[in-house]
């Protein structure tokens, strides 16, 4: 099976449909990752077809969520080399989306795919998520925060809750083993304003991984001393 077909009938099998133009930047934003990935480390998964099964059909399973409209604004924050961020944005192309990381070359790389595969309405972050998310430009600003990270749920719900406005979402991709991580992170969610309103089971096509889509509506304004100072969320996690 080759990467259109992968891509193609793996968006089918989610739910989704993916049109002749918005596979040919998917194919282009692989091509540029791998490229890129040679002179610096964005992704440990080098293999073509894996490549299309664990980030671009993964990140794609985001669009399935109801919660995200396809004029939103979103933020993804921690986005890395660009997932689930930008394929969401090839997929809804009328969204308003920013790109958070906290490596400056990373972000270059990441102008660099989105001028390259023709996305616009991007924009582009260089900063921690407890430093950004105390500013008055994106505080509160967002519908949406998506996330894909390795971090527990009560450490990236304050990364991320902050950006969310009142009546937003955050949307945040998991492992299969979330029911504990739930219950560990009802709590920090509450305080920071949130509340966890859907889980989604996704099965990724073409493999035997499967995951969840945690989906937090913000429900009640940050308390201004969250985000913590850069480092703490992590060191001192919210129980």
């Amino acid at each position: 099976m080759n990467n259109l077909d992968i891509l193609t009938e793996g968006a089918g099998k989610l739910g989704l449909t993916l049109s002749e133009k918005q596979t040919e930047q998917l194919i282009k934003y692989k091509d540029l990752l791998l490229e890129w990935n040679e002179k610096m480390n964005l992704t440990a998964i080098t293999d073509e077809k894996e490549v299309m099964i664990k980030h671009f059909l993964d990140a794609l399973s985001c669009a399935t969520v109801k919660q995200i409209k396809e004029d939103a604004k979103i933020i993804d924050v921690g986005t890395g080399a660009g997932f689930p961020g930008i394929p969401l944005k090839i997929y809804f192309p009328k969204l308003s989306l920013t790109l958070l990381d906290s490596l400056n070359k990373r972000i270059n790389f990441l102008k660099t795919v989105c001028e390259d595969i023709e996305v616009k309405d991007v924009q582009f972050v260089h900063g921690r998520a407890e430093d950004v998310g105390a500013n008055k430009q994106h505080r509160e600003k967002y519908d949406i925060a998506v996330a894909r990270a390795v971090a527990e749920l009560n450490v990236l719900s304050e990364y991320c809750l902050p950006f969310v406005r009142v009546g937003g979402y955050f949307i945040c991709q998991k492992g299969p083993s979330i029911h504990e991580e739930i219950e560990r992170g009802k709590k920090a969610i509450e305080i920071l304003g949130g509340r966890i309103v859907d889980r989604k089971d996704i099965s990724l096509p073409f493999s035997e991984i499967t995951h969840n889509i945690v989906i937090i509506e913000k429900v009640r304004n940050t308390p201004t001393k969250f985000p913590r100072k850069a480092g703490t969320p992590s060191k001192n996690p919210l129980i």
